[in-house]
């Protein structure tokens, strides 16, 4: 209870704010606040920012003055744009190609249970959105004031899995995608490490380049997809029902549901990352309606049509032997192959586009990096970005043979934590907090909570979630007691969360005082 600092509060006091305006204006950053660099890392980095605009930026605080304009109706458009273009890309048809082939789920019930699960994880992650330009802090900075200083810390590594996770599965389906339109004749490999190569460029400069490549990317993607659907949409299966029925039928909906679910939010854990710059005076419902609308929207144009290709290669033999020989790579190249040339053409710009989903990802994890402290926090994100897209490409060329096992697998358990972290946040600002916080004292371990109450519910729900998993590896004993087995994680999880969440912080209150 002192007010000594600990070691990791260096994050401020060796990253002085320069007195630069720092604001975003449609999709733009301008003038950058550098940091004072207190070692030979930290100016070669803010030298790079005054050549080449590569943002220095660390984790710190972006204060009020700093991003102070006035907001125009062309930056909430522009804020919905890059969550748009963030999740309209061809890997998120994998999700979608998951509910026929994986669950048996027909086309209706596919699209339902997609079109639910995805509103209700875009709903989750927009809240948490709205503590970017609310605060000016980076995600995991504010989730110190639910989590306490060292838990926070756990959420950080749980977020740079989901982050290395998401970048080597775009890298995998991109270079999937190459690979099959060149039949073969480019390897796996090389499309991955062309995929990794775009996400590290733009990911390294920083959130100029960002804003202004997602301002643009989702536009060919978007063309690109209509022609797909012109031309692959005769051959979906609109008739044949779900397999299954009663308890077993039940359970796969269920799976599937809450699997939609996962792909929004995961984004949760780094949402405010993207719009930290933008003023306090956004409103914060505006914040949310732009978040929510542009992952259903981006998510649910792409994953309906992943949804029409997997009903389709059920009953289309040429589909279904490209998808068991190369994946969804081959069977996106299959489709689009009445075009031809042209056909292959479209197939190789959603390769490309897809960096639009990996790139917001490497850079919170080049964050992720620094909010473990100590050291770390004093190596620059660019160097951090740079590291990311090496361990996220090496890791998906081991692992080029099994994207549909680790799809599944890696975003159940996105759901599982994060849906245990929001239920915590929202608990303790509308029941404790009432929506007054000082977010000055963000790296002063001495006045945050010290995260007894929400380590324990943390623990609690895991456990719930353990219970009700059903995954490949493993399925819990509460799961297993609906059909063949339900993943009832997310669920469960929050329930046990939001019920001993606020007892145990009352008591934390009573008994420690913060």
């Amino acid at each position: 209870m002192g007010d000594e600092k600990h070691p990791d509060q260096n994050l401020t006091t060796t990253t002085t704010q320069s007195p630069e305006s720092s604001t975003i204006h449609d999709g733009t950053i301008e003038e950058i606040a550098i940091s004072h660099p207190t070692n030979r890392l930290e100016r070669w980095a803010n030298k790079l920012d005054a050549i080449a605009g590569v943002e220095a930026r660390g984790i710190e605080r972006i204060p009020d003055e700093m991003r102070e304009r006035k907001m125009a109706v062309g930056d909430y458009v522009h804020m919905f744009t890059i969550w748009f273009a963030m999740n309209c890309t061809a890997n998120q048809m994998t999700l979608g190609v998951l509910g026929p082939v994986t669950y048996g789920l027909g086309l209706t019930d596919s699209i339902l249970c997609c079109l639910f699960g995805t509103i209700f994880g875009s709903l989750c992650t927009a809240y948490i959105s709205t503590f970017g330009p609310m605060t000016g802090l980076r995600t995991l900075n504010v989730a110190k004031y639910t989590m306490g200083w060292y838990p926070s810390k756990l959420c950080v590594v749980l977020n740079l899995i989901i982050e290395l996770g998401y970048g080597l599965i775009d890298c995998l389906v991109g270079g999937l995608l190459l690979s099959a339109v060149n039949g073969g004749g480019m390897t796996v490999i090389v499309g991955i490490i062309i995929v990794a190569i775009i996400t590290w460029v733009v990911a390294t400069f920083g959130m100029t380049w960002f804003h202004k490549f997602e301002s643009y990317i989702w536009a060919p993607t978007v063309l690109v997809l209509f022609i797909m659907i012109g031309v692959a949409g005769p051959h979906f299966d609109t008739a044949t029902p779900s397999t299954g029925s009663g308890a077993v039928l039940a359970g796969n909906r269920l799976s599937y549901f809450f699997l939609t679910a996962s792909g929004p939010l995961g984004w949760s854990s780094a949402s405010a990352d993207y719009v930290c710059y933008y003023p306090k005076s956004t409103k914060r419902w505006g914040t949310f309606a732009m978040t929510a609308g542009g992952i259903t929207c981006g998510k649910l144009l792409i994953e309906f049509l992943g949804i029409g290709l997997g009903s389709g290669l059920l009953l289309n033999p040429e589909w279904a032997a490209a998808f068991n020989d190369q994946g969804v790579g081959a069977l996106i190249v299959s489709s689009m192959s009445p075009l031809h040339s042209f056909g292959k053409f479209c197939c190789v710009i959603l390769a490309v586009c897809i960096a639009a989903n990996a790139i917001p990802g490497t850079y919170a994890a080049a964050l992720n990096f620094q909010q473990l402290g100590g050291p770390l926090v004093k190596i620059p994100r660019p160097i951090w970005s740079t590291f990311a897209c090496i361990v996220f490409a090496i890791i998906a060329i081991a692992g080029r043979d099994q994207l549909l096992s680790i799809f599944i697998n890696f975003l159940s358990i996105i759901g599982y934590w994060t849906i245990i972290w929001i239920t915590m946040t929202m608990e303790d600002e509308f029941i404790f907090r009432r929506g007054v916080y000082d977010w000055n004292i963000w790296d002063r371990r001495d006045l945050l909570p010290h995260g007894f109450a929400a380590l324990s519910a943390f623990v609690v729900g895991w456990i719930g979630a353990v219970l009700c998993m059903y995954q490949t590896y493993y399925t819990g004993e509460i799961a297993r007691l609906i059909g063949n087995g339900a993943d009832l994680g997310i669920p469960v999880s929050l329930a046990w969360t939001a019920i001993v969440y606020p007892p145990a912080r009352w008591l934390e209150l009573k008994y420690v005082g913060r």
